[in-house]
């Protein structure tokens, strides 16, 4: 009897099938974004939003200044002087019965403004020259090391005060001050990061296949150096706000009647105990700023940093 064997014949739609599904699989695949990652962390840190949604808003506080309020700035009533928070006056006038919300509102701008520009003055030239003092090294390194020794040595109110009393006081001089004593703080967190990244493999590799310089500074040392300035920088906002007020306090900032918040503490402190709103109101604002960005800092160290992950 002979015993038919019939070969077991493979149908192509299966196989076309099984392959579109596994081509499938790995599309569904998706390359890991450690940024994407690090947002996620980002919005499940309560801490971190709570700052984020003050930080808005006192931005949209700035922004709408003229919409929200119905009073000029620098509008004097000397009939409403020292009027105390009311339907009228939400928080209360100041001593030349200027409407505190009002001057609130505009120096929201003030302070935002001068952080901006205070921490990315500090930011460029911190970071360029932290990048040369790290890959460079050898006495260009220890020339840069000991300029930001220097810097460091004083402290920063004093060292900010001295650079006012020198060129003049003005908002946009105590701008600049505040942002050359941020400088050797961008720069040496900046040059530790070249000094361990410029010896990785990667970077050797670079270098042996000819890559120049810049291209390797531009293409694999900065990218790889974003998010520890991206952390430091949202803390260096707060710090320079408060020291933005600091010098407004001791009349070195903005100039009256600007509504500088550190300006307004000097001039109500002499009403502490009569009109306590006019000193309330700025203090609280700067103290809310300043938590703010320090939430957001802590929350990108958190999420940006590999040690801190679960």
């Amino acid at each position: 009897m002979n015993v038919e064997k019939k070969e077991k014949t493979s149908d192509p739609l299966e196989e076309n099938s099984s392959q579109s599904r596994y081509m499938n699989d790995d599309e569904d695949v998706k390359p890991f974004s450690p940024w994407k990652d690090a947002f996620k962390q980002l919005r499940r840190n309560r801490f971190a939003v709570a700052g984020f949604i003050i930080i808005v808003f006192f931005i949209l506080l700035g922004i709408f200044a003229p919409l929200l309020t119905p009073y000029p700035y620098d509008n004097v009533n000397l009939a409403d002087r020292l009027v105390a928070p009311s339907s009228e006056y939400w928080l209360g006038t100041d001593d030349a019965g200027r409407d505190i919300l009002t001057r609130i509102a505009y120096g929201a701008r003030i302070s935002l403004m001068v952080g901006f520009f205070a921490v990315t003055g500090a930011l460029v030239f911190g970071t360029l020259l932290g990048v040369i003092a790290g890959y460079y090294g050898r006495w260009i390194d220890m020339l840069i090391s000991r300029i930001f020794d220097i810097l460091l040595a004083f402290p920063s109110i004093l060292l900010a005060i001295a650079i006012v009393a020198i060129i003049g006081p003005s908002l946009e001089n105590a701008l600049i001050a505040i942002a050359i004593i941020n400088i050797p703080i961008f720069g040496r967190l900046v040059r530790s990061r070249v000094i361990s990244l410029r010896e990785e493999e990667y970077i050797m590799a670079a270098r042996a296949q000819g890559m120049k310089n810049g291209r390797i500074l531009i293409h694999h040392i900065l990218p790889n150096s974003v998010a520890p300035i991206i952390v430091q920088s949202t803390l260096s906002f707060g710090t320079a706000i408060l020291e933005a007020a600091a010098l407004g306090f001791l009349g070195l900032g903005a100039e009256p009647p600007d509504p500088e918040w550190g300006a307004m503490l000097a001039e109500a402190r002499g009403f502490i105990q009569l009109a306590p709103w006019t000193l309330i109101a700025p203090g609280v604002s700067i103290m809310l700023v300043v938590l703010g960005f320090n939430l957001i800092g802590d929350g990108l160290r958190d999420a940006l940093d590999p040690k801190m992950k679960n």
